[in-house]
């Protein structure tokens, strides 16, 4: 695995013909308080792009660019999150994008694990270090452990994606699938908007 890491920015004319996996780290998980520090990108292949954002974000063009791409399906694990930071952060549409955790709880009802390591474990038997999950990702200076941490969280999920496609495919849910992702962008507008999607439906 190659790491590659940048600041502020991905650099001019980078290309994800194969899609684009892509993850977050941020102070913390709580949208609106806790600031956007890292989005890690992987193309399906061994190398991973860090980009390390400053605590007054400035524009991002490349990146946004990429991210508003319809054409560039953008992979992530927990998309409400990461979907939710990144449209906060820089003004732009996420989309076209995919979940693994949402495309596991639809097609994986036998169990309740639908984290990245219990998933990696699970359907790649590739087992994933947690260790530096809780450290600071705002430091200006990102260790090498951080670093690999970060850039393992977005290596798998091509894979996954694959794997979870098939399992979609055999239980006949992909047009499930694929209404919960339309879904979701729709929970996701509401809640820019300022509604909270969970008790806007409740009784």
């Amino acid at each position: 695995m190659k790491v590659v890491l940048h600041k502020g920015d991905l650099p001019a004319g980078m290309e994800f013909p194969n899609g684009v996996a892509i993850d977050t780290e941020a102070m913390g998980l709580k949208i609106g308080r806790d600031r956007l520090c890292l989005v890690q990108l992987c193309g399906g292949d061994d190398v991973c792009h860090l980009v390390q954002i400053a605590p007054v974000p400035r524009a991002a063009p490349h990146l946004v660019r990429l991210l508003e791409d319809r054409t560039v399906l953008k992979i992530f694990h927990f998309a409400r999150f990461d979907v939710a930071l990144l449209e906060k952060t820089f003004p732009c549409t996420v989309r076209p994008f995919y979940c693994t955790k949402l495309a596991s709880k639809l097609v994986r009802t036998y169990t309740d694990r639908h984290g990245l390591k219990e998933l990696c474990k699970s359907l790649l038997q590739v087992d994933l270090s947690k260790e530096e999950q809780t450290s600071d990702w705002g430091s200006e200076t990102l260790s090498p452990e951080q670093q690999r941490y970060a850039a393992t969280d977005v290596l798998h999920l091509h894979a996954l994606k694959k794997r979870l496609d098939a399992m979609m495919l055999r239980e006949e849910k992909v047009e499930l699938l694929q209404a919960s992702f339309r879904g979701l962008a729709e929970i996701l507008l509401l809640e820019q908007a300022g509604f909270e999607a969970e008790s806007l439906f409740r009784h």
